[in-house]
């Protein structure tokens, strides 16, 4: 047995807040009002050809969670946006549609062909600019901050953060620039990169909408508080994966099934230069999440079963691993990985729904999401964030999903990539 160590913490959002106690334009989130509740409170996340997709879409997933509305716009020609790494979102809206409409929030998301599709997006400097001029709260991460926010005049006095590369573009737009995972100046929110979304948007809650309600989100996410460390997982009767070069991993999606984890393995493992064919369970190729976001396939599940895979990965989800474990076509696929010693992993409501049923965990120690872990016949491990036993992979949840695609990496290419990696999308601090 092969056993990593790492702390964990309970959650502490690690941000950095500027008081600006005599700024009319900064309402401290306590001040709002108790009547309005979360559902009334309209955001707005542009996205756009090269967007960074695993920032938008943490964004959208985490804040629709505290029941906001929010509307996907896209600033490209068409609503469906090719974002970064082969990843394609379909927009609610154009942000023509939504120029009129005020919103209480507008988060963009960072990419660098995105932030320079934002950036010239005429109609979407005109919306942000009126925006801020309302006193309205406004957000941006990785480049987004010195690519779009600065050169529009609106860091202007502010201190803020963005993605490490760009900090010293940053430093001529902001009064002062940090390296906060997560900075809050006034009414603007900034972050690093896609390893500090999550963080970001659980920040965008609390000051949208209050503490209380940010950490009514937080905790299901099962997010890592600890940064410091670097990320590792339990290992059980480790073998060598032997594998394709490339690497060839099927990621089904369906209806249901949870964004931010589908959308951080494929990015993850694409960075790696895995091939990875995303496949729809469903009987066409765009499916919606369980939080509404649009997601379009590479193509359909019939298609994609028949190749050959050397890794199967299941995100969770509730209404998407329902529909994978009534898939017969993926359940065949995956009880013939198994047979062939192949690889396989599950993560979030996955393991329980999916492999637990159809015999696919048996003799195999795993976890899965904290509330689905009952329906586990051994929970001897469970309270391990990852977990791979020889062949098999499973993890938790949305907060754990940057740690199990790193595992991944990790078995297939090797540690010091999977390391880079997660440096490079400032996951832990470097």
């Amino acid at each position: 047995m092969a056993l990593r160590h790492l702390r964990f913490f309970p959650h502490t959002l690690p941000l950095t807040l500027t008081p600006k106690p005599n700024n009319n334009r900064f309402t401290p989130s306590h001040s709002l009002s108790s009547s309005i509740m979360a559902n009334a409170h309209k955001v707005l996340v542009p996205i756009a050809d090269g967007t960074e997709p695993m920032e938008a879409v943490i964004t959208i997933d985490v804040i629709r969670r505290a029941g906001a509305d929010v509307t996907v716009a896209s600033a490209s020609s068409n609503l469906a946006v090719q974002a970064l790494h082969g990843v394609k979102i379909l927009a609610d809206a154009s942000v023509s549609d939504v120029a009129a409409t005020a919103f209480d929030l507008v988060a963009l998301p960072g990419g660098l062909q995105g932030v320079e599709n934002l950036r010239d997006s005429k109609v979407l400097e005109g919306l942000v600019k009126k925006h801020v001029e309302d006193g309205r709260l406004y957000a941006a991460v990785c480049a987004a901050p010195a690519a779009v926010l600065g050169p529009w005049g609106l860091l202007n006095g502010l201190k803020a953060t963005c993605y490490p590369s760009l900090m010293e573009k940053l430093a001529s737009y902001a009064a002062s620039t940090v390296e906060s995972r997560v900075q809050v100046d006034g009414r603007v929110v900034t972050s690093r990169g896609p390893g500090t979304t999550m963080e970001f948007a659980v920040a965008l809650i609390e000051q949208l909408i209050g503490k209380e309600k940010a950490d009514e989100v937080a905790g299901p996410l099962v997010m890592r508080s600890n940064h410091d460390d670097e990320h590792t997982f339990k290992e059980l009767n480790p073998v060598q994966w032997t594998v394709d070069n490339p690497p060839k991993i099927l990621v089904p999606i369906a209806n249901g099934s949870e964004e931010m984890e589908a959308v951080i393995i494929i990015d993850i493992l694409r960075r790696a230069k895995a091939k990875v064919v995303v496949a729809s369970v469903e009987d066409k190729l765009e499916i919606v999440a369980s939080r509404k976001v649009k997601l379009e396939a590479d193509m359909l599940l019939d298609e994609a079963a028949k190749l050959s895979y050397d890794l199967i990965v299941l995100p969770g989800g509730l209404g998407g691993a329902q529909a994978f474990a009534n898939s017969e076509t993926l359940v065949s696929l995956l009880k013939k990985q198994r047979e062939s010693n192949k690889y396989y992993g599950a993560i979030c409501a996955s393991p329980a729904l999916v492999l637990e049923p159809h015999g696919l965990l048996k003799g195999k120690k795993a976890t899965a999401f904290p509330a689905m872990c009952s329906k586990l016949s051994d929970q001897s491990e469970v309270e391990n964030r990852v977990i791979v036993d020889g062949n098999l992979v499973t993890s938790r949840g949305p907060g754990t999903t940057f740690e199990f695609a790193f595992a991944i990496v990790e078995k297939l290419f090797g540690r010091e990539l999977a390391l880079e990696l997660a440096k490079t999308m400032v996951f832990a601090r470097s």
